[in-house]
């Protein structure tokens, strides 16, 4: 393991464990501050839960860079403008998000704070410069040209971002997947061509994938905090300003000569182009069902802004998937469409990456047709796996027993409890979850 990869492994654990020891103080202070809105028509979950996670993940994102700033093969970054303008950028956003969180923001208003973060960045030098155009090359932009092109980029990601966080884990993890696999096109393009800029966008997703997976045992179904709007607009205000840093800095004649020429570049940035037409592949399911809703709230005469229960997540939990079974399908489409892009990037002329896409979709296709099913893992292994997918093994039942089915918990190696309706998130904002103890029935207060 080479240098730099290690000292890309600190600023992820750093980043990540900054994130997860915040998360619980921030849980608690959010419940002191009265952050815990009441549950509306269009949520998922049941019980009221805190949200400002962003203050953690900010936090995270702010220990992650004073991290690298430090270490030898990352330091170099720092000497250009383009971290300060992302911390500038997220710090507005980040305040933003805190507010509406709490006391709740008009969504004009919201739109006007992300078309100021974004214009932050630009005036420290984080823009798109030119753009590269296959079959054309390369398109210089004017200041006015480049200054309006990065703040849409960087509004259509964070709005997104935001629009997919609607159920536990998922919009925290399509992210880290999306990040993931920025990571491995910009790293290559650092070290496999040696172009030094894209070095920051290298950091960005790195410190990006930390934020995402230090939170994600918190958010996880059934979440304990939500990241808020200070969380998945502060997310997606980063994932933006690392495609703007490779796509507006990476010089396209440069990648020329070292990929060896016209043809090979044009192939190594296929990533890059994409997301200014989607506007971003590696999050193309998020965009996806943002433009979806646009589109559907304006044919109905409302809103483009207006709150629904239309959106993709939503949609799966109506054909009858669980919420986990949900998120994990966002996340394989997700994975599926980033890890495909990069790996076309990589070795576009090879069938078996064409051929393993296409086989990867129908499997993922099949798992959409068949909403409840659930796998059960065979005798030998039942210790092995979470006690969803063990056999129930039936017996003799006493009478409680058989009003309840007949099922008992103990064949699943787990105590006895009550069962509790299917979406409960199962952590409420004042108190242990209440799905392990049925408060009501013990004669609680609430």
């Amino acid at each position: 393991m080479g240098q730099p990869v290690r000292e890309y492994l600190l600023t992820l654990c750093v980043t990540a464990a900054v994130t997860y020891l915040l998360t619980g103080p921030v849980r608690k202070f959010a419940i002191a501050a009265g952050a815990v809105p009441e549950i509306r028509a269009r949520d998922v979950h049941r019980e009221p839960t805190p949200r400002l996670g962003g203050i953690a993940m900010f936090g995270g994102l702010c220990a992650g860079l004073l991290v690298a700033a430090h270490l030898t093969n990352l330091k170099s970054v720092f000497e250009t403008n383009e971290p300060r303008a992302l911390l500038s950028g997220a710090a507005l956003i980040w305040i933003l998000g805190v507010l509406d969180d709490k006391w709740g923001v008009d969504a004009l208003v919201k739109l006007g704070g992300q078309m100021i973060a974004a214009g932050v960045m630009v005036l420290q030098g984080l823009t798109i410069l030119y753009l590269p155009v296959p079959g054309i090359g390369t398109v210089a932009l004017t200041p006015m040209q480049g200054t309006l092109l990065t703040v849409a980029l960087v509004v259509i990601t964070i709005n997104a971002v935001n629009f997919v966080d609607g159920l536990d884990g998922l919009a925290s993890g399509m992210v880290c997947i999306a990040a993931a696999a920025f990571f491995m096109y910009t790293y290559r393009l650092w070290f496999g061509y040696g172009i030094e800029a894209a070095a920051p966008a290298t950091l960005f997703s790195v410190v990006l994938m930390g934020m995402c997976l230090g939170f994600l045992p918190h958010n996880m179904h059934p979440a304990r905090i939500f990241m808020g709007d200070s969380g998945s607009m502060l997310i997606g205000l980063v994932m933006a300003a690392g495609a703007v840093s490779l796509t507006g800095q990476v010089d396209p004649d440069l990648l020329n000569q070292k990929a060896g020429g016209l043809r090979e570049a044009t192939h190594a940035m296929v990533p890059v182009y994409i997301p200014l037409l989607l506007p971003l592949t590696i999050i193309a399911v998020p965009v996806a069902d943002l433009i979806l809703a646009i589109v559907r709230r304006t044919w109905k005469g409302q809103s483009p802004f207006a709150a629904d229960r239309g959106h993709l997540h939503h949609r799966l939990l109506e054909i009858g998937h669980s919420h986990s079974r949900a998120v994990l399908i966002m996340y394989f489409w997700s994975a599926l469409i980033a890890f495909g892009a990069v790996a076309y990037s990589a070795n576009d002329a090879s069938m078996w990456i064409v051929l393993g896409i296409v086989l990867l979709s129908a499997v993922g296709l099949v798992l959409l047709l068949l909403p409840r099913f659930t796998p059960r893992a065979p005798l030998w292994a039942q210790r092995l796996v979470p006690p969803r997918y063990r056999r129930v093994v039936r017996g003799p039942v006493s009478g409680d027993e058989a009003a309840s089915g007949g099922a008992t918990d103990e064949a699943a190696g787990e105590e006895p409890r009550t069962p509790i309706p299917a979406g409960i998130h199962g952590a409420t904002a004042i108190g242990d979850r209440s799905r392990f103890v049925d408060r009501r029935k013990a004669g609680s207060h609430r």
